[in-house]
């Protein structure tokens, strides 16, 4: 079975030292060259929370990078949540 083909969402909350460091704008930039569509934001309880959809190897990846972040982030936790594709278009930054 290849499931690197398979179109999959995930629902992404990251937990440490996440904002203040550019993580929204470095995932910005790994998401999109990785192919993906969807968004990030800043939380009010101070985490990151993203969603990722595109090809599930490319998700997984993506998944595994929010484990470290940027250079000066520190994650702590990292939180998944499948679900099915919505269908967004582009990858951003929400507010």
């Amino acid at each position: 079975m290849m499931t690197e083909h398979k179109h999959v969402r995930a629902h992404v909350l990251i937990s440490g030292r996440v904002q203040g460091v550019c993580f929204r704008a470095y995932t910005v930039d790994e998401a999109t060259a990785a192919g993906l569509i969807g968004w990030v934001r800043n939380t009010p309880d101070g985490r990151v929370e993203a969603a990722f959809e595109g090809e599930q190897l490319a998700v997984e990846a993506m998944i595994a990078w929010c484990r470290n972040g940027p250079p000066v982030a520190r994650v702590s936790n990292v939180e998944v949540v499948w679900g099915e594709p919505q269908g967004e278009q582009g990858f951003g930054i929400r507010y």
